[in-house]
């Protein structure tokens, strides 16, 4: 009944086509991690034929200065995993690592490492990690420089995409919103401010097979509804679409060149339940390049606190990390789910 009360509220609400029957049956479904008490923000990533997922392990979702990263590998294409690598910061708290291959092939995670004062958050600012060229070894982590032009006591710069040897991110921070590029995730260099209203934060971007840039804005305020920035070249003038979902922690790839492949959060309709995290649960929305919905299809094991997914596709297949607290203690899946279950 639940079930169905979430597809209904879906169709209501956004027009969605949902596939409520043989879709959910398709996709496999693992858990691959639960060591600590939450493990949570996922990244995922293929690298020498082996594949890397990395999240926060901590007492809870927000637990002070305790928020540790994890580092995770599997060589037999998701069957096992094992850890490569683990940071403890003493005093400090790590949030959302996330990992990308560089330009010089290695892999390297992004951190937000922030610092307390009176039990309250007081800093926040990026820091980065790299393996060598095998992905069997992984540095110490090293603070990264923000430029001075935007930088201030808060600047979380969530998540790296390259495109043509540049690294490109968003920076938030206050409710404002900025695009940066780095070399080599050491310097953060001011391309662009975004003018998105709403309490903008977690972002993701993505180039198309031009080159054109596309950001996937998370908002907290106002309609709340994600919305989409686009830009050409070299990416100072921007176009707004706002999205007919709210999103959360979100991931997306290019289906094809008028098809996004949304991982996202899928929220219920009640204002009190969302901010409670209670009865959400993971899903993968279709939409067109403006962000409307063509499809959503809800992970079948999630719920409750969870989703923030690692995305690719390998072998036909989408491969969605996630994480998830509907068996209680919240711990890291892997989802895999057929293409053609989201392009038919």
């Amino acid at each position: 009944m639940k079930r169905l009360l979430t597809l209904l509220f879906l169709v209501a609400t956004t027009g969605v086509i949902v596939n409520a029957q043989d879709g959910p049956a398709k996709i496999e479904v693992q858990k691959i991690w639960n060591e600590a008490p939450h493990s949570a923000f996922t990244s995922l990533v293929r690298f020498k034929n082996r594949f890397y997922c990395t999240f926060r392990e901590a007492p809870a979702h927000v637990s002070g200065p305790k928020g540790t990263a994890r580092i995770i590998m599997s060589a037999d294409d998701g069957k096992t995993w094992k850890s490569v690598a683990f940071y403890k910061m003493e005093g400090l708290d790590i949030r959302d690592p996330k990992l990308s291959i560089t330009p010089d092939n290695r892999l390297m995670v992004l951190i937000d490492v922030e610092t307390y004062k009176d039990d309250k958050v007081d800093t926040r600012k990026p820091w980065v990690i790299y393996s060598d060229k095998n992905g069997e070894n992984f540095s110490e982590p090293v603070e990264s420089i923000v430029d001075p032009a935007i930088a201030g006591k808060s600047d979380w710069v969530w998540r790296v995409s390259w495109y043509k040897n540049m690294g490109y991110a968003i920076d938030y921070k206050n409710g404002t919103v900025f695009l940066v590029k780095t070399t080599d995730g050491k310097a953060f260099e001011n391309v662009a401010k975004l003018d998105v209203d709403g309490a903008p934060n977690e972002s993701t971007v993505r180039f198309d097979k031009n080159g054109k840039i596309y950001v996937m804005i998370r908002r907290e305020q106002g309609d709340q509804r994600g919305v989409i920035a686009t830009a050409e070249a070299p990416y100072t003038s921007w176009q707004y679409s706002k999205m007919d979902v709210r999103i959360g922690g979100p991931d997306f790839l290019f289906l094809d060149d008028n098809t996004l492949c949304i991982g996202s959060r899928l929220y219920p309709q009640d204002p009190e339940l969302q901010k409670k995290a209670i009865n959400h649960k993971s899903a993968i929305f279709i939409t067109d390049l403006q962000g409307k919905t063509k499809k959503a299809i809800t992970i079948p094991q999630s719920g409750g606190d969870c989703s923030y997914p690692g995305m690719l596709i390998y072998k036909n297949t989408l491969w969605y990390s996630y994480y998830s607290s509907h068996e209680d203690k919240t711990s890291i899946y892997l989802a895999k789910v057929p293409l053609s279950l989201l392009t038919k």
